[in-house]
C-alpha cells in the first residue's frame, strides 16, 4: 500500500509540475505556445525570459534550458534560445545558449542530446581550460530534421532541412539539406539526389527510394 501511495503521489507531482501556458515558470518565458510543455521534474531552466518556445512542442523529464552564464547576468540576448513548433525535446536533453541556439519547427531529438553554441578555451596553458571562455557560435537546426539518441551538437553548426543525425554522432559544421550524417566527428553517409534517391555518400552501394515514388 506505501509503494501504491508513492507511485501515485509521484504521478500526481508530475502533472501538476508539468509546465505549460499560464503556469507560474511558463509565464515567465520570453514566450510558451499554447499546447506545449515542459515535463516535470526538469533539471535546470536558466534565465527562461530569453527562451522562446513554440506551440504544441514537447520537452522531456530532466531537461536542462539555459541561456547565458547563469542566473545574475544582467544582458540576456531576446531569443538565446528558440525552439519552433510541434518539436519533441527528449529527455535530458541539455541546450545550452549563450547567444543563439535556433531549433526549427517539427525537429525531434532523442534523448541525452546536447547542444551549445559556446565551448571552452584552452590557448593559455596557466589558466584552469574551465575558466577560459570560447566565442559564441550560433547553432542552427533546420526544420524537419531528427536528431538522434545521444547526439552532441557543437557550437557553429548549422544543420540543414529534413537532416537525420545518426546516434552518438558529434556535429560540427554545415550539414545540407536532406543528409545522413553520423560518426564522430559525423561525416556525410547519404544525400538526397534529386530524381534519383537517397545515395551513398560515396557513390556506392545502394540506392535508396524515395518514399512514394514509383520503382524503376
Amino acid at each position: 500500500m506505501l509503494n501504491r501511495s508513492v507511485h501515485a503521489a509521484w504521478q500526481w507531482l508530475e502533472r501538476v509540475g508539468d509546465v505549460s501556458p499560464g503556469t507560474d515558470l511558463g509565464d515567465r518565458f520570453g514566450s510558451f505556445g499554447q499546447g506545449a510543455c515542459l515535463a516535470f521534474p526538469m533539471a535546470t531552466v536558466v534565465n527562461p525570459e530569453a527562451i522562446h518556445v513554440g506551440r504544441d512542442t514537447l520537452i522531456g523529464k530532466y531537461s536542462t534550458l539555459s541561456v547565458g552564464y547563469g542566473p545574475t547576468q544582467a544582458v540576456l540576448p531576446e531569443r538565446g534560445l528558440v525552439i519552433g513548433e510541434r518539436c519533441v525535446i527528449g529527455a535530458r536533453a541539455c541546450i545550452t545558449a549563450h547567444e543563439s541556439i535556433t531549433i526549427g519547427d517539427d525537429v525531434w531529438f532523442g534523448q541525452d542530446v546536447f547542444v551549445s553554441d559556446a565551448s571552452h578555451g584552452y590557448q593559455d596553458p596557466d589558466v584552469p581550460v574551465g575558466l577560459q571562455f570560447g566565442a559564441h557560435q550560433p547553432v542552427v537546426i533546420g526544420a524537419g530534421s531528427w536528431i538522434g539518441h545521444g547526439a552532441m551538437i557543437l557550437p557553429g553548426t548549422t544543420i540543414g532541412r529534413n537532416v537525420v543525425v545518426a546516434a552518438g554522432s558529434v556535429v560540427r559544421g554545415v550539414v545540407e539539406d536532406h543528409a545522413v550524417v553520423g560518426g564522430v566527428p559525423a561525416r556525410t553517409i547519404r544525400r538526397l539526389e534529386p530524381g534519383r534517391g537517397w545515395v551513398s555518400a560515396s557513390g556506392e552501394g545502394d540506392v535508396r527510394a524515395i518514399a512514394g515514388a514509383p520503382s524503376v
